[in-house]
Formats: C-alpha cells, structure tokens, sequence
C-alpha cells in the first residue's frame, strides 16, 4: 500500500509548458505543478463542479500533452511488449487498444499506460507524465534484451475531447466517419482546414463519458485545433480538478494512488488486465507471472484489494486510514483517493481494505481530520460508463 510515484513537482522553478499553454492563460487557467509541467487546474468562471457537470452533459476538452507518447517497432516488437505487460498484444487487431500495466520482476506496477496496436510490428503507448523518467530507463533497460525491436520517445499535442456531444463535435473537423469507429479503436485521420494527415484519433478517455484522444504532431496545428473548438458554444477547457472527480465517478485508477510498484493488477482489483490466453505457466512469460498467476489460482492468498466507498460529509483523501465498523480500533485498510462526487452527492473514493471487509455494502469508518466517519464499501464504478460500442 505505499505510493512510488510523485504526481507533483517540488516547486514552481523552470516548470515545463505544453503546446496548449497560451490557450492555458487566455482562458483564465489556475495554473499549478504536476508531474513538473505548469498544468491548468481550473479555469476562471468555472467551479470544479461547473466543469465536472459540464463534461457530463456537453464537451470537455483537456490538455494532456504532458503524457509521454511512444512508438515501439520491429520483428520483436510484440514479443517485447507481452514481457513487461500481461496483455495478448499479439491477439489484439491493428487499430484496437487495450489499457495495460508495465510490471515489475514481482508483478508490481510501474506505471499504467495505453497500448494501440498499428500493424503486427508497430505499436503506439502512452504513459503517465509523472513516470516520464522511470518508464523510458525500464523500457530501454528491458528492450535491449530484444535485437529486433526499437523504442522511441515523441511529443506533441494530446487532447482529450470527453462529454455526450463530444462525437458530433469532432465530426465537424473531420471526414473519418466517426460513428464507425467504436470505443478502443483508431485511425489517422486529417483535420479539416488543417495539413497535416496522420493526426492519430482514438476513441478512449479517463472520464467514464464518450470521446477521444488526439495525437496531433504538428504543436501550430495542435493549437489552432484548440482554438478552435474553444469557439464553438457547447465547448469548454477542463482541468485536473475535474479530471479527478470524473475518473474516480467512472471507477478508474490513477498511478501512485491505486496502482503502485509494491501492487499486483490483482490487488489492485484489475484481473481482467491479465489475458485469459495468458493465465498458465506455459504461455505467461510476462515479469513477475509467477506471483500474479499465483495469486490469480489462490484467491485467499491475497489479502487485500482495491474496493470503491461512499460517504457523506468531509471528503476522504488518500492516506486516510479505514477502520472496521464493529471494531472500530482496528484498522483495515487506507484510502487511495478520494473527491466529492457532483454526479450523486457526497463523496466517493477507491480505497486498499483488507478482507473480509470488501462486499458492497460493508460498514466502514474512515478516519478524516481526527475523526472516525461511518462510509460503506461500493461496488466500481459509481457511474456507469457512456463508452460508444457496437449495439
């Protein structure tokens, strides 16, 4: 249950700027360090709860430029990615992405990231900002042991376009037809008014709502994209206040909190990360296999697992310590995060709880400003997710 990685920088000096920064000022950003970028918080005139409700029943667009994107290539390339991930990249079809986690030699998790596959040599990653310097050492330390793959680093504008309306608002820029291209898939694709052509579309977001995340190379164009949504009245610029109570609604992990180096994708409630066509000792061979697998076979082996919780007054925050109702001086677990929810009032959160404390329904009681206050266990996630799929 410890956290290994830092979401936010030490101080405000030399903080890095993404290509949207301008955009950042002109609307009225509360600018703040994370992950060592100055990253817009909130925007002025909007409160964390205008921002949230409006990603729910509009178009939230967010800057996520700070995200590292990668390109890994080559006969092995496959080969290399099914070593560090316990995903069937192999299986997966060119154009379709999976969320996965790059593990330890125990099974812990470095980092999350998003594997979209381009064709059976070639795959696009994205990785969590924060672990900008410990994944790219990992991934080049690991992919030396494979002489037919190569692994490359690249910026550029990333935006996330969230929210019901977000389709019919990108379909305005763009000739890709977009409602044949379903929730984990991609295409490149080119912007209206714009010259570049292998602006990469996925539909995917951290939200729980429908939309997408573009990968536009060109930062002029990026910026231009922006401005440009920017003018249209159903659109509005999000920041990572509201990024966090959405992914939390929506039942979704956040490195450092729910997912950490001395954590398993079991423990930390994401069994479905592990391909079924790799749950044997014979076709496993991801790092740290043999703890998972162990753990995957022997469920009462493990003793405590990422739930959902729900409560009324002070929001729990992460650290807060969780204590059995019936024995309320024993603890039982700590809270991983935690956010007021705009969506269903009161608050909800992700917590580690030891069992036999983890049932939906289950009393609990948090300890919050010196206080212990009664919660419950929640099934994940809180609001149903909007993802577009194929009837």
């Amino acid at each position: 249950m410890i956290r290994s990685c830092r979401r936010y920088s030490t101080g405000v000096e030399a903080l890095i700027k993404t290509p949207l920064y301008s955009v950042h000022v002109e609307h009225g950003a509360t600018l703040v360090p994370y992950a060592n970028f100055a990253m817009p918080v909130l925007y002025k005139g909007q409160s964390h709860i205008e921002s949230h409700n409006w990603t729910r029943s509009k178009v939230g667009i967010f800057d996520v430029s700070h995200m590292l994107q990668h390109r890994v290539k080559g006969n092995s390339a496959a080969e290399f990615l099914q070593k560090i991930t316990p995903s069937d990249l192999k299986a997966l079809k060119p154009f379709t992405s999976t969320l996965s986690v790059l593990l330890n030699d125990k099974g812990g998790v470095i980092d999350d990231c998003i594997i979209t596959k381009h064709d059976e040599n070639e795959f696009y990653i994205v990785t969590n900002a924060g672990c900008r310097d410990k994944d790219t050492s990992f991934i080049k330390e690991e992919i030396s042991q494979f002489g037919n793959a190569s692994h490359e680093n690249f910026e550029g504008t990333l935006l996330a376009i969230q929210g019901p309306q977000a389709a019919e608002t990108l379909q305005k820029f763009t000739n890709l037809d977009l409602t044949k291209l379903y929730f984990g898939n991609s295409a490149f694709a080119k912007l209206e008014g714009f010259t570049s052509d292998v602006i990469h579309i996925a539909r995917s977001g951290y939200t729980g709502e429908d939309g997408f995340e573009l990968s536009i190379p060109v930062d002029s164009e990026g910026l231009e994209f922006t401005k440009a949504l920017l003018e249209l009245e159903q659109v509005k610029p999000i920041g990572l206040a509201a990024r966090d109570s959405l992914r939390l609604e929506a039942g979704m992990c956040l490195y450092g909190h729910e997912l950490n180096e001395q954590t398993t994708p079991v423990e930390s409630s994401l069994n479905w990360l592990i391909a079924k066509s790799r749950r044997t000792p014979k076709t496993a061979g991801f790092n740290g296999s043999e703890n998972i697998l162990s753990q995957l076979e022997n469920p009462k082996s493990v003793t405590f697992k990422r739930v959902g919780i729900q409560s009324k007054g002070p929001s729990p925050r992460e650290g807060n310590k969780v204590y059995s109702f019936e024995e309320p001086d024993k603890q039982i677990g700590v809270v991983c995060s935690g956010s007021p929810s705009p969506t269903l009032g009161g608050n909800v959160g992700q917590a580690f709880i030891h069992k036999p404390h983890q049932k939906a329904g289950t009393k609990i009681l948090i300890e919050i400003r010196n206080k212990k206050r009664e919660a419950h266990v929640a099934k994940l996630p809180f609001v149903a997710p909007k993802f577009y799929k194929p009837e």
